[in-house]
Protein backbone atom coordinates (compact mmCIF):
# COMPACT_ATOMS: atom_id res chain seq x y z
CA UNK A 1 0.00 0.00 0.00
CA UNK A 2 1.81 3.10 -1.28
CA UNK A 3 -0.21 5.41 0.99
CA UNK A 4 0.87 3.54 4.12
CA UNK A 5 4.48 3.49 2.96
CA UNK A 6 4.49 7.26 2.46
CA UNK A 7 2.77 8.01 5.77
CA UNK A 8 5.01 5.64 7.71
CA UNK A 9 8.05 7.39 6.31
CA UNK A 10 6.69 10.76 7.43
CA UNK A 11 5.82 9.58 10.94
CA UNK A 12 9.15 7.82 11.42
CA UNK A 13 10.99 11.11 10.91
CA UNK A 14 8.66 13.36 12.93
CA UNK A 15 10.21 14.63 16.15
CA UNK A 16 8.54 14.07 19.50
CA UNK A 17 7.83 16.89 21.90
CA UNK A 18 10.53 17.15 24.61
CA UNK A 19 9.69 14.76 27.42
CA UNK A 20 7.08 12.87 25.39
CA UNK A 21 7.04 9.07 25.24
CA UNK A 22 5.36 8.74 21.86
CA UNK A 23 4.05 10.57 18.83
CA UNK A 24 0.25 10.90 19.08
CA UNK A 25 -1.36 10.42 15.68
CA UNK A 26 -5.04 10.70 14.75
CA UNK A 27 -6.36 8.89 11.71
CA UNK A 28 -9.61 10.79 11.37
CA UNK A 29 -12.21 9.52 8.94
CA UNK A 30 -15.61 7.86 8.57
CA UNK A 31 -15.96 4.10 8.62
CA UNK A 32 -16.01 3.85 4.82
CA UNK A 33 -12.36 5.00 4.74
CA UNK A 34 -11.38 2.21 7.18
CA UNK A 35 -9.02 4.24 9.38
CA UNK A 36 -8.34 1.14 11.50
CA UNK A 37 -6.97 -0.71 8.49
CA UNK A 38 -4.68 2.21 7.66
CA UNK A 39 -3.52 2.44 11.29
CA UNK A 40 -2.73 -1.28 11.28
CA UNK A 41 -0.77 -0.96 8.04
CA UNK A 42 1.25 1.88 9.55
CA UNK A 43 1.90 -0.08 12.75
CA UNK A 44 3.21 -2.95 10.62
CA UNK A 45 5.64 -0.68 8.77
CA UNK A 46 6.94 1.64 11.50
CA UNK A 47 9.13 -0.84 13.44
CA UNK A 48 11.31 -1.40 10.37
CA UNK A 49 11.78 2.39 10.28
CA UNK A 50 12.92 2.54 13.90
CA UNK A 51 9.69 3.22 15.78
CA UNK A 52 7.45 0.75 17.53
CA UNK A 53 3.76 1.57 17.14
CA UNK A 54 0.52 0.82 18.94
CA UNK A 55 -3.00 1.07 17.49
CA UNK A 56 -5.61 2.36 19.96
CA UNK A 57 -8.98 2.62 18.16
CA UNK A 58 -11.22 5.46 19.31
CA UNK A 59 -14.07 2.92 19.24
CA UNK A 60 -12.65 1.49 22.45
CA UNK A 61 -13.45 4.78 24.17
CA UNK A 62 -17.12 5.19 23.36
CA UNK A 63 -19.51 6.10 26.13
CA UNK A 64 -21.92 3.52 27.61
CA UNK A 65 -25.07 2.86 25.60
CA UNK A 66 -27.20 4.57 28.25
CA UNK A 67 -25.43 7.84 27.38
CA UNK A 68 -24.52 7.26 23.76
CA UNK A 69 -27.98 6.14 22.69
CA UNK A 70 -30.09 8.19 25.08
CA UNK A 71 -31.90 9.84 22.15
CA UNK A 72 -32.12 6.66 20.08
CA UNK A 73 -29.77 4.64 17.91
CA UNK A 74 -29.97 6.92 14.88
CA UNK A 75 -29.67 10.44 16.27
CA UNK A 76 -27.04 12.33 14.22
CA UNK A 77 -26.59 15.06 16.83
CA UNK A 78 -25.79 12.44 19.48
CA UNK A 79 -23.40 10.78 17.02
CA UNK A 80 -21.61 14.10 16.70
CA UNK A 81 -21.43 15.12 20.37
CA UNK A 82 -22.17 12.18 22.66
CA UNK A 83 -20.57 9.00 21.40
CA UNK A 84 -16.85 9.49 22.09
CA UNK A 85 -15.64 9.75 25.69
CA UNK A 86 -13.16 12.52 24.94
CA UNK A 87 -12.00 12.91 28.54
CA UNK A 88 -11.25 9.20 28.90
CA UNK A 89 -9.30 9.06 25.63
CA UNK A 90 -7.23 12.05 26.74
CA UNK A 91 -6.70 10.77 30.28
CA UNK A 92 -5.95 7.13 29.50
CA UNK A 93 -4.03 7.50 26.25
CA UNK A 94 -2.93 10.87 24.92
CA UNK A 95 -1.92 12.54 28.19
CA UNK A 96 -0.02 9.43 29.32
CA UNK A 97 2.34 9.53 26.34
CA UNK A 98 2.61 13.31 26.09
CA UNK A 99 5.30 15.39 27.79
CA UNK A 100 5.82 14.19 31.35
CA UNK A 101 3.47 11.22 31.02
CA UNK A 102 4.38 7.72 32.24
CA UNK A 103 4.43 6.25 28.71
CA UNK A 104 1.88 3.46 29.08
CA UNK A 105 -1.72 3.53 27.86
CA UNK A 106 -5.04 1.80 28.24
CA UNK A 107 -5.66 0.14 24.85
CA UNK A 108 -9.43 -0.03 25.38
CA UNK A 109 -11.74 1.34 28.05
CA UNK A 110 -15.21 0.21 26.97
CA UNK A 111 -16.39 -3.04 25.41
CA UNK A 112 -19.15 -1.75 23.13
CA UNK A 113 -20.48 -5.21 22.26
CA UNK A 114 -21.02 -6.16 25.91
CA UNK A 115 -21.62 -2.55 27.01
CA UNK A 116 -19.32 -2.81 29.99
CA UNK A 117 -15.80 -1.85 31.04
CA UNK A 118 -13.16 -3.75 29.06
CA UNK A 119 -10.89 -4.14 32.13
CA UNK A 120 -7.70 -4.38 30.08
CA UNK A 121 -4.29 -3.61 31.59
CA UNK A 122 -2.15 -0.68 30.49
CA UNK A 123 0.56 -1.46 27.95
CA UNK A 124 3.73 0.35 26.81
CA UNK A 125 2.98 2.76 24.03
CA UNK A 126 6.06 2.35 21.89
CA UNK A 127 7.20 5.29 19.79
CA UNK A 128 3.94 6.05 17.97
CA UNK A 129 0.34 5.80 19.17
CA UNK A 130 -2.13 5.59 16.29
CA UNK A 131 -5.73 6.49 17.09
CA UNK A 132 -8.12 5.67 14.23
CA UNK A 133 -11.70 6.89 14.40
CA UNK A 134 -14.24 9.44 13.23
CA UNK A 135 -14.96 13.04 14.27
CA UNK A 136 -11.71 13.31 16.27
CA UNK A 137 -10.85 16.95 15.63
CA UNK A 138 -12.22 20.06 17.27
CA UNK A 139 -12.81 18.45 20.67
CA UNK A 140 -9.52 19.40 22.35
CA UNK A 141 -7.61 16.13 21.98
CA UNK A 142 -3.84 16.60 22.06
CA UNK A 143 -2.71 14.94 18.84
CA UNK A 144 0.75 15.74 17.50
CA UNK A 145 -0.16 14.74 13.94
CA UNK A 146 -3.61 14.55 12.37
CA UNK A 147 -4.24 12.56 9.22
CA UNK A 148 -7.73 13.38 7.90
CA UNK A 149 -9.32 10.92 5.50
CA UNK A 150 -11.50 13.28 3.51
CA UNK A 151 -14.63 12.11 1.72
CA UNK A 152 -16.64 14.80 -0.04
CA UNK A 153 -20.31 15.38 0.71
CA UNK A 154 -21.37 13.81 -2.59
CA UNK A 155 -19.13 10.78 -2.12
CA UNK A 156 -20.39 10.25 1.41
CA UNK A 157 -23.95 10.14 0.16
CA UNK A 158 -22.93 7.70 -2.52
CA UNK A 159 -20.73 5.43 -0.44
CA UNK A 160 -22.27 5.30 3.06
CA UNK A 161 -24.16 2.01 3.43
CA UNK A 162 -27.91 2.21 3.94
CA UNK A 163 -27.70 1.46 7.65
CA UNK A 164 -25.30 4.38 8.18
CA UNK A 165 -27.04 7.03 6.09
CA UNK A 166 -28.50 8.49 9.29
CA UNK A 167 -24.95 9.56 10.26
CA UNK A 168 -24.57 11.87 7.27
CA UNK A 169 -25.81 15.05 9.04
CA UNK A 170 -23.17 14.50 11.74
CA UNK A 171 -20.39 14.54 9.15
CA UNK A 172 -21.94 17.53 7.37
CA UNK A 173 -21.95 19.37 10.69
CA UNK A 174 -18.34 18.34 11.31
CA UNK A 175 -17.29 19.86 7.98
CA UNK A 176 -19.19 23.08 8.71
CA UNK A 177 -18.23 23.60 12.35
CA UNK A 178 -14.72 22.15 12.56
CA UNK A 179 -13.37 22.25 8.99
CA UNK A 180 -11.22 19.14 9.58
CA UNK A 181 -9.38 19.51 6.29
CA UNK A 182 -7.97 22.88 7.34
CA UNK A 183 -6.83 21.58 10.74
CA UNK A 184 -5.11 18.41 9.55
CA UNK A 185 -1.40 17.96 8.89
CA UNK A 186 -2.04 15.35 6.22
CA UNK A 187 -5.19 15.08 4.11
CA UNK A 188 -5.94 11.87 2.24
CA UNK A 189 -8.43 12.55 -0.55
CA UNK A 190 -10.49 9.38 -0.29
CA UNK A 191 -13.54 9.83 -2.51
CA UNK A 192 -12.33 6.80 -4.46
CA UNK A 193 -11.04 4.04 -2.19
CA UNK A 194 -8.70 2.66 -4.86
CA UNK A 195 -7.17 6.04 -5.74
CA UNK A 196 -6.31 7.96 -2.56
CA UNK A 197 -4.31 11.16 -2.98
CA UNK A 198 -2.07 12.70 -0.33
CA UNK A 199 -1.93 16.42 0.52
CA UNK A 200 0.70 17.62 3.01
CA UNK A 201 0.04 20.74 5.06
CA UNK A 202 0.28 21.86 8.70
CA UNK A 203 3.58 20.68 10.17
CA UNK A 204 4.46 19.00 6.84
CA UNK A 205 3.54 21.93 4.64
CA UNK A 206 6.17 23.31 2.35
Amino acid sequence: MALADRLAGLLATTDLWPGAAALRVALDGPDITDPVQLATALADRLPALGRAALVVPAAGFLRPASVRLEHGRTDPDARYTDWLDVSALAREVLDRVGPGGPGDVLPRLWDVERDRAAREPRVPAGGVVLVPGALLQGVGLAFDVVVHLRVSVAARRRRFPADQQWELPAFDRYDDEVDPVALADVVVLADHADRPALVLQGRYGV
